[in-house]
């Protein structure tokens, strides 16, 4: 069957930045998905995306002109409902039959096969291929039902078909409005329409600087290039963005020495999906806007005006940007000045907020606070940062009870610390207040730290109210001193607790108020900062300072952190087996968790391990069936069998072993201690009925197996280990 490449365009008017590269991903995927499932297109065909401020598009290699004919078997009905006594057709069978096309004299050739219970009619047929303008057209009308539309745009057709069609009548739904359509298998038309248009070869190059307008595709395979060299388009979303980053390279080699472009993947996105033919230029503004923090600057050129900003080897930024712009003239003097005298009045904007900001204190602004609702049922900021402050008290109180190998602090450094605490937190939402953060939400915290060194509060306090909200996003640096540490913990347990108090837990794809993110923030302050502070017991800490406002959701955050945790294990690499096996035990110290999980790998790989986990869940089920509590006691002189002694003297010597290196924290050496136990343990199994019928004998080995079961399980539950 003959084949050829298929080439199919959408053109319409400029498409939403931020969306272009996930709708040109869908348009292609789900297009030539639905090519393949009708057998138009092999499954391993190459598929190429095109996807420009204009256009939508894909092209599909070896498309073929006809699908294959398909045998199909399709079931009908019970033999007892289809036939009757004698064997012949019912009518029902009959009218089944003529629903799919056949007649009574299909009857002879139907197949009885089992189906369940009972047995079943089946037809035998074949389904025509599918040509291609039919799949084609089926395939179109997915793909456009499929994107991933942010907003629908309703508009009114003024061209289409047939007598009764009136410009401006007739309504379409879609993202932007249409233009055009093609589709083009090898250099045939393909005859397919959508969004009332008609497939054909023609469309459109760059608004300003096409060579040729319109472009008429010779080829499925030449359009790329023709739309390069005719309309002075780079049509493919990844080669117009790879050409971007090798401009901006270019020009700030060009700008000075060891100057690079800011990096930032959604803004090269979003400036990719903006021109057809990127040209990047070097823009310059003037030297003292640089007082202001670079932090402004930058968000300012980046969030407003997508430009790249050009900092120096050690990250400090320079009075020089990039532009990336959509044309190319013979002299760009007057696109490079536009820009600059754009950029100069935001500029200015963010100076006098800094300059005017800096007027004000910081404690100056905390009754304020009070002023700023924060949710209808848990009070305002200042609630808030009273409550924040509380719990930082509370986490102080309970890092003076840290020991080796966790963090530990001196006295006198906790009474500091906990002074620095106090006011940290006290201040650290205040910035909310100032026109910056006004401006800018994105740099609340970093502005508050930047206001708190200009009035010259203690060392590490203006850290800690810069630093509270990290880790902010995955991957993001934790706050860099203690005081800033116990701040983001308490800033983080205040909002979980409080959202989770009244009610307000994320469902699904949804978590309007950042509670996974914020969650994930504790985990990775506790486990990275290797804190001994206690899960169960922060939590419970956090519940009371909120009085009536919630009610206690303990159990339920416990849980969500705990859930949130085996994701992010998982994540960086570790087994759904080791995960599961150390947070089967909710251990109350995250910040064992690394040591666990390392102590369980090593055990794993021990020759006696495969054994001993599954001795271990034979010893967990025993007791689970068992009614009532059962002592972790024996007594050896009801020892009936010489493998009960045998295990017993085992568990006497391995036991203190395992339990001094547990509370040494070394779980690797606590694990590998219970090896020996293997040999003692089968023996124990092969020939020992623990159920027996004397019950101080079951009741001495029942407790035997307590003791064991509790020696094995102290840094994780083995039996998730087993196969």
């Amino acid at each position: 069957m003959s084949t050829a490449n298929l080439l199919v365009e959408l053109f319409v008017e400029e498409l939403p930045p931020k969306a272009l590269k996930k709708l040109g991903e869908a348009f292609a995927g789900v297009l030539s998905d639905s090519l393949k499932a009708q057998g138009l297109v092999a499954q391993d065909a190459a598929v190429t995306s095109f996807a420009s401020p204009r256009r939508l598009a894909v092209h599909v290699a070896d498309v073929a002109r006809q699908a294959a004919d398909q045998a199909v078997q399709q079931k009908l009905m019970p033999v007892s409902v289809g036939l009757d006594a004698s064997g012949q057709a019912t009518p029902a069978l009959l009218k089944k039959l003529a629903a799919l096309g056949a007649g009574p004299e299909v009857v002879p050739t139907l197949k009885r096969a089992p189906d369940g219970k009972a047995e079943a009619l089946f037809f035998d047929s074949i389904r025509e291929g599918a040509t291609l303008a039919a799949g084609l057209q089926k395939a179109l009308d997915e793909a456009i039902a499929k994107l991933p539309i942010p907003k629908v745009m309703t508009y009114q057709l003024e061209q289409g078909d047939g007598a009764d069609f009136q410009p401006g009548w007739t309504s379409v739904n879609f993202v932007r409005p249409a233009h055009g359509l093609v589709a083009l298998h090898g250099d045939q038309e393909v005859p397919v329409s959508a969004l009332g248009l008609k497939a054909g070869r023609t469309t459109h190059g760059h608004r300003f600087e096409a060579r040729v307008s319109p472009v008429i595709v010779l080829t499925a395979d030449t359009y790329a290039d023709q739309l390069r060299r005719d309309g002075a388009v780079i049509a493919s979303f990844a080669e117009r963005r790879a050409e971007i980053v090798r401009q901006l390279d270019a020009a700030a080699a060009k700008a000075g020495s060891n100057l690079k472009p800011i990096e930032d993947d959604a803004l090269l996105d979003e400036v990719t999906a903006l021109v057809e033919r990127p040209n990047v230029l070097i823009g310059r503004f003037e030297e003292a806007f640089l007082e202001v923090p670079q932090e402004c600057l930058i968000l300012t050129m980046k969030a407003n005006q997508k430009y790249f900003p050009l900092l120096d080897a050690s990250g400090k930024l320079t009075n020089q940007f990039l532009i990336v712009s959509n044309i190319s003239p013979e002299d760009a003097s007057a696109v490079i000045g536009g820009n600059e005298r754009v950029v100069r009045p935001r500029l200015a904007d963010a100076k006098f907020f800094f300059d005017q900001d800096r007027k004000k204190t910081l404690e100056s602004r905390v009754g304020g606070l009070a002023r700023v609702v924060y949710h209808g049922k848990l009070g305002t900021q200042g609630d808030r940062a009273e409550r924040v402050r509380a719990i930082g008290h509370e986490i102080v109180k309970q890092l003076r009870m840290a020991v080796y190998p966790y963090t530990v602090l001196a006295k006198d450094e906790l009474d500091v610390l906990d002074s620095k605490v106090q006011q940290a937190a006290s201040l650290a939402k205040t910035d909310l207040l100032t026109d910056m953060v006004g401006e800018f939400p994105e740099l609340q915290g970093i502005m508050g730290g930047y206001y708190a060194r200009h009035e010259g509060l203690r060392d590490g306090v203006a850290i800690a109210i810069e630093d509270h909200y990290k880790p902010r996003f995955a991957g993001d640096a934790l706050p860099r001193n203690h005081t800033g540490t116990v701040v983001a913990l308490a800033d983080k347990l205040e909002t979980l607790v409080g959202l989770f108090g009244i009610g307000q837990l994320p469902t699904g794809d949804k978590d309007p108020f950042a509670l996974r993110r914020h969650a994930l923030g504790v985990i990775r302050i506790l486990i990275e900062k290797n804190l001994s502070l206690e899960l169960p017991a922060l939590i419970s800490a956090v519940v009371p300072v909120f009085g009536e406002l919630i009610h206690d959701p303990s159990l339920a955050l416990q849980d969500f952190f705990y859930d949130r945790l085996a994701v992010s294990l998982r994540e960086q690499g570790y087994s759904a087996q080791e995960v599961d096996a150390v947070l089967a035990l909710q251990p109350a110290r995250l910040g064992d968790v690394p040591r666990r999980l390392a102590a369980v790998r090593a055990f794993a790989a021990l020759p006696e391990a495969a054994s001993l986990a599954a001795a271990n869940k034979r010893v967990g089920n025993i007791l689970k069936k068992i009614d009532g509590e059962v002592l972790a006691q024996v007594d050896p002189a009801l020892f009936k069998e010489p493998a009960e002694g045998a295990l017993h003297a085992a568990l006497q010597q391995a036991a203190p072993v395992a339990t001094a290196a547990f509370e040494a924290g070394d779980y690797t050496a606590s694990l590998q201690a219970l090896a020996v136990l293997k040999a003692p343990v089968d023996a124990f199994f092969d020939s020992v009925m623990v159920n027996a019928d004397d019950a101080a004998l079951k009741a001495n080995r029942q407790g035997l197996l307590a003791l064991l079961h509790a020696a094995m399980n102290r840094v994780a539950d083995l039996s998730r280990l087993a196969a």
